[in-house]
Parts: structure tokens; sequence; C-alpha cells
């Protein structure tokens, strides 16, 4: 078995047995929350949240964050992938850095940085994310300028302190093509590696067919590599769709167990779970076509912490999930408990053995 240090598991190298394949379910793998796994910051909205685990044993979380005062849409024009740092994987967390700070609007990624995804393949780390630019101006809706110029790229490090090393291009950009499902934007990749050893990227899409500036449908593709830094093949047919529906998901988080590929996504309004808006799981063989998992319902928003109590949210979104060898360990999720998400926070929601123990709903 090949293990990667980031916890991601090659597929190809784990027996199928350890996970169960086809019958993952990963809602009955969900345990309460220590409070200790909740990482916020006074000043700071918090979103998305990625783990990796260094060679000194230490757990490096990758985020994005921007100032409260902004309100929420200004991810869009302010975010920053930061650094924190925490002795075990459900935390506490501490703010370290920023991986990947502001650096300029002439660049592709020069006023924001998002969605981050850390990976540890071959001794390399590799941190995917979007970026953008525009005029830098915080409004008060979303400014539609900084969402359509969403782009994706990926920086490399040798240690997960950094130095990162960015790319004056994106790595998937909008195909020329008017008609095509990435005309208008591109973002929240995810990535994992294949087992013939290649790279299988699963990112959302915006095409141009609707009224603009939103455009739309939005989807989902898949892009293949043969390297961790592309460049990447887009293949054409969308997934995670759901027929006469514009807009059914989005936040996927992809990984091979060695028989099957597995991804999970927010469900924006309950179209694959029936229980609103949720965390779903979809499996495939090949990575490229996606069917509905045999256990779909992941989550819904909410948190069970370990003092009994039942937190509501607005949001429990942006799923990645942190392996213990071959073990999904950490689910990490970006939290807001009110409509506006001021305050928004990430958090590590331990993960134990699939039991029959009915899972927090």
């Amino acid at each position: 078995m090949r293990v990667f240090a980031a916890g991601i598991v090659a597929c190809g190298w784990v027996a199928a047995s350890a996970w169960g394949a086809e019958d993952l379910d990963l809602a009955a793998r969900i345990r309460p929350v220590p409070r200790a796994a909740k990482f916020s910051d006074p000043e700071f909205n918090i979103w998305c949240g990625t783990m990796v685990r260094g060679d000194d044993g230490r757990c490096h979380l990758y985020y994005s964050r921007w100032r409260r005062d902004l309100g929420h849409v200004a991810w869009v024009t302010h975010s920053e992938v930061a650094h924190a740092v925490a002795d075990a994987p459900l935390g506490p967390y501490r703010h370290v850095d920023v991986a990947l700070p502001p650096r300029g609007k002439e660049f592709w990624d020069g006023l924001c940085t998002h969605n981050p995804t850390v990976m540890r393949f071959d001794g390399k780390y590799y941190l995917y994310y979007m970026g953008n630019t525009g005029d830098g101006v915080a409004t008060k809706t979303l400014n539609w300028t900084h969402r359509n110029n969403q782009r994706i790229g990926v920086a490399v490090a040798e240690r997960p302190e950094g130095p990162w090393t960015r790319s004056d291009r994106p790595l998937i950009d909008v195909s020329p093509d008017p008609a095509a499902h990435d005309a208008l934007m591109v973002a929240n990749p995810s990535v994992t590696r294949r087992p013939d050893g290649g790279y299988l990227m699963i990112y959302k899409a915006v095409a141009r067919k609707g009224p603009a500036p939103f455009g739309g449908p939005v989807v989902h593709l898949a892009a293949t590599a043969g390297t961790p830094t592309g460049p990447f093949r887009k293949h054409p047919s969308p997934v995670f769709t759901k027929e006469g529906v514009m807009f059914p998901a989005e936040d996927p988080f992809v990984w091979c167990d060695g028989a099957r590929y597995h991804a999970v996504v927010k469900d924006m309004k309950g179209h694959f779970t029936g229980r609103g808006q949720s965390l779903a799981l979809f499996g495939s063989s090949d990575g490229l076509d996606w069917t509905l998992a045999a256990h779909p319902f992941v989550a819904v928003t909410q948190i069970a912490w370990e003092d009994g109590t039942v937190q509501k949210l607005d949001a429990l979104e942006r799923p990645q999930i942190w392996f213990d060898g071959a073990r999904p360990a950490v689910l990490f999720c970006a939290a807001a408990e009110t409509r506006g998400r001021d305050g928004s926070f990430n958090v590590a929601i331990p993960l134990g053995a699939a039991t029959p123990v009915e899972a927090p709903r």
C-alpha cells in the first residue's frame, strides 16, 4: 500500500475492502465534534479548509479568509489563502501566515485566492486554488467582474510551510468556445491520483448560456493530466447534473479508494439527498462518469457537539476529507451560523468506523 503524507491514498494501492467500495456510508461515520475543532477569528471571516500532515507530525490547515467588516460577499474580491497549524488533526489550530497573498491586479490571481485543496505527491506539496483579479472593490452584492474572472491554479512547495511557487498562467482557464460548459468561469478544483499514475481534477464550470452576469448552467467537469501541474486535458461531459436544474451542486472533493472514485459535493437544495441543503456522495468507476452513491446522504447544515448540543447552521459546505492512512478520519467544512454568514468558521468533524449507529441528522 502506498500512502501520501497528505493523507490521500493513491487510487490503485488500497484494498477496496478497507472502504466498503460501493457501500461507503459517510453519514454513519460522523461523530460529535469537540469545541476545539472550531477554527474562527474575531477579525476575519473564514471559509474552506484543507489539511496536510507534515513530516514533523504537525497538521497544516490552508483556508480562505477576508476581513469581517467587508461582509461575506467580499470573498470574491478580498479572500486570501492563509495557513494555520495544530498538533492534532482536530485542532486547536492557530494562524501562522498567508500562503497565497495578493500580488498585484496585473496577475490572473493577483487580488483574490480562494478554494484551496492541498495534496502531497512524491514528496512535494501542491496547493490547488481559485484566483481572480478585477477592480478590487468590495461591493454589497457580488462583484461580478471578480466572479467571472475566476480561474484555477496550483502553487508548489517543498515543505508545508512554503514558500509556494505560483504560475503566471492559470492551470485551468475558460474554454475559448462560447458554447462550452466552462466558457465563463472555472473554480473549486479537487485533484486525486489515478491508478495509472496520472491525475484527475474535478472542477466547477459556468457556461455563457444564461443571462449575464451570472451565466449558467453551473456544472462540473473532469480533466486529466500526467503530472500534478498539468497540462490538464478537459473531458466534455458534465457531472453531478440534475435534469432541469441550472445549479444543482458545487464544492466537490474527490478521492479514490483503490476500487472506486468518490466525491462529496454540496447539494444546493436537496436535489440528490432529498434533505434540503446538504452534502451528497457520488461514485465512479473511472472518475469521468459519476452516479449517485448507494448512500448519497452525508450531512445537513448542523453540528452535533461533544457536549450534547446540536447547532443549526445557515451553511455547512466546502467539504474536504483528511485520511489517516486509508481511513477517512476528519471531514473539514466551512460553516456559517447566520444568513449573512458574518463570523464564518472552519470546523473539523471527526469520522469514525462505519457503524449502524444513527448519525446526526
